[in-house]
């Protein structure tokens, strides 16, 4: 599956538009690593835990939405965008969603 940012993909043409695919999921850590996560606030510095968490999250959600994209008989999705929103303390959303196309090699 190609994934790309961008409206087209560099040397295909898209043939059909199959629609918007998205995936999702929605991630929190647990008391102890919230507990360190909380210490490094204090003391200064990336906090670890929660770049994993985020770093994790976003796979699963391009996971999800190629799986959708794969449904729907697509072999690229263009537009890629992520987000993320907090949906109670210490729990996010990621969001990626895209156009699922079908794509061939430009002649």
């Amino acid at each position: 599956m190609i994934v790309v940012t961008t409206s087209e993909v560099p040397g295909y043409r898209i043939i059909k538009v199959l629609g918007i695919v998205k995936g999702n999921t929605v991630r929190a850590k647990h008391i102890g690593k919230d507990i360190l996560a909380g210490l490094r606030q204090i003391v200064g510095g990336e906090i670890k835990e929660y770049t994993e968490m985020l770093s994790e999250a976003r796979a699963e959600a391009e996971r999800r939405m190629v799986e959708e994209a794969e449904k729907l008989g697509a072999n690229a999705i263009v537009n890629v965008r992520y987000t993320t929103s907090n949906v109670m303390t210490n729990a996010a959303e990621i969001l990626a969603y895209g156009t699922a196309v079908f794509v061939e090699p430009a002649s």
